[in-house]
């Protein structure tokens, strides 16, 4: 599969995650950072999108450590939390 065929595939599976929370984070969190990533961060994705979302959400809020295999520079900036938009 080709990166852009890859990429749309990830961008549905991010923002249809079943709530509107998880939606907000996953799916924030790819608008932000997706069009830079490599070939092992959009593989790095792939295998996060395989996690459930209570577990992704407990890794990226920090009350739950992450896993070795998705501790790294991409877990740090799901943790910054500075990708979700606030509504009023």
């Amino acid at each position: 599969m080709d990166r852009t065929a890859r990429l749309k595939r990830l961008h549905f599976r991010a923002w249809h995650r079943g709530t509107r929370e998880a939606d907000l984070m996953i799916g924030g969190f790819f608008d932000r950072h997706a069009s830079s990533w490599n070939d092992e961060e959009i593989a790095w994705y792939e295998a996060l999108m395989k996690e459930q979302d209570v577990d992704i959400m407990a890794w990226a809020l920090g009350t739950r450590p992450a896993p070795a295999r998705f501790q790294g520079e991409l877990m740090r900036r799901l943790q910054s939390i500075d990708y979700i938009e606030r509504f009023e």
